[in-house]
């Protein structure tokens, strides 16, 4: 699954380059109009990668480029031409500017941030915990969304070692967990948090909603194990069984402190770090 620009875009001098992780591809694509922009010092860089792509149609500059939606200077979302490492050096090398070399050194750099990321996990642990802090989360919540990425890891890896294909059937057991865990699917709790398409639902939940939402899929993970579920209908079954473990653990929590686990609140104007604990605002009309 790919996500929309998941990091603060990066610095080549004192440009920014916006770049995006493709799990697909498992490489960094990187937004071409930026990097023309920074190589050609152009006043209109998306005119001059055009004129790039017409002066060399012969050799199909943009033929490995991908389109992704990447965040613009406007704060508006778009479909942006973007290259891999390789084919971006290959952009760079049609581009007349004293600027390629050290952007190649640094294009290298970037790339070996990730090997590094792949060869000790801590490290991508260490920038993520970085980058949360400077959106605002407390150390607490950052501890927690961590640790959802972990258990999330190995419930989509028990999924791959038991025949389940990636992409709609992973939504769909998703979707079941998150039906008996909170009585509403990953959709409809964006909607509850009146979240837009593009966000994140797990980067806006509550602490606790972070911890039930692992519960639910620690649950379906062990449960597929132990009845050693084959196929996606007997993988449906076992998400079925971890949604209503969490669920059932949810109710009994919001029956002995008489306040709702599920938050309609969000981050998007205000911190996580500044607001309130779940339950302690508005939210208590919520039942499910």
């Amino acid at each position: 699954m790919t996500q929309e620009t998941g990091l603060q875009p990066i610095k080549f001098e004192q440009f920014s380059i916006r770049r995006i992780w493709d799990e697909e591809t498992d490489r960094w694509w990187f937004a071409v109009v930026d990097v023309v922009g920074a190589l050609s010092d152009s006043k209109s860089p998306s005119k001059y990668w055009f004129d790039m792509k017409r002066r060399e149609s012969e050799i199909e500059l943009s033929a490995n480029c991908r389109k992704f939606r990447m965040k613009a200077a406007n704060g508006r979302s778009y479909q942006t031409e973007c290259a891999d490492t390789e084919g971006m050096l290959r952009i760079i090398q049609s581009i007349p500017s004293p600027k390629a070399e050290p952007f190649k050194q640094w294009l290298a750099k970037v790339g070996y941030e990730r090997i590094q990321e792949i060869d000790n996990p801590e490290l991508a642990a260490q920038r993520a915990k970085a980058l949360y802090k400077a959106k605002g989360y407390s150390d607490e919540w950052i501890e927690a969304r961590l640790r959802s990425v972990d258990i999330r890891k190995e419930l989509t890896e028990e999924w791959q070692n038991r025949g389940v294909q990636a992409g709609k059937e992973y939504a769909f057991l998703t979707a079941e967990i998150s039906r008996g865990t909170f009585g509403l699917t990953p959709s409809e709790h964006k909607e509850l948090k009146t979240l837009r398409k593009k966000d994140n639902l797990r980067d806006h939940m509550s602490n606790a909603e972070l911890v039930f939402t692992m519960l639910g899929e620690l649950s379906t993970t062990e449960v597929a194990r132990h009845e050693d579920a084959q196929g996606y209908d007997e993988n449906f079954q076992a998400a079925k069984k971890g949604g209503r473990i969490a669920g059932n653990a949810r109710r009994e929590l919001e029956a002995e402190t008489g306040k709702p686990v599920l938050s309609s609140r969000n981050y998007l104007d205000h911190p996580e770090s500044e607001q309130l604990p779940a339950g302690d605002d508005a939210d208590e009309d919520l039942a499910f």
